[in-house]
C-alpha cells in the first residue's frame, strides 16, 4: 500500500467524526443556545471523542462501517454536546 493510499484510508475511517465534530456544535446552538465553550474547542472534543468512539468499534467488532459503531457515534456525540452545553441546567 503507497503512502497515498493510506492516507485515504485513514480519511476514509475517520472522516464520520469529523463531519459530526464540524456539525455537532453548530446544532447543539441551534437546538439548545449558545455555550459558554468555543465552537472551536467544542469542535475538538467532538473530533476527538468520535475518533475514539470509531477506533473503539474497530476494536469491538473487528471491521469498521458497522451500523452499531456509527450510532453509537451519534448518542456518544450528542450526549458529549448536551454535557458541553450544560443542558441540565435551567437558564
Amino acid at each position: 500500500m503507497t503512502l497515498g493510499l493510506l492516507v485515504f484510508h485513514l480519511l476514509g475511517f475517520v472522516l464520520p467524526a469529523l463531519a459530526m465534530a464540524v456539525f455537532m456544535p453548530w446544532a447543539g446552538r441551534w437546538v439548545m443556545g449558545s455555550s459558554s465553550k468555543s465552537i472551536r474547542h467544542r469542535m475538538w472534543v467532538h473530533a476527538l471523542i468520535g475518533i475514539g468512539v470509531l477506533v473503539l468499534g474497530l476494536w469491538l467488532h473487528g471491521q469498521d462501517g458497522k451500523m452499531s459503531t456509527y450510532i453509537a457515534l451519534v448518542l456518544v456525540a450528542a450526549t458529549v454536546e448536551w454535557l458541553m452545553q450544560r443542558a441540565w441546567i435551567n437558564r
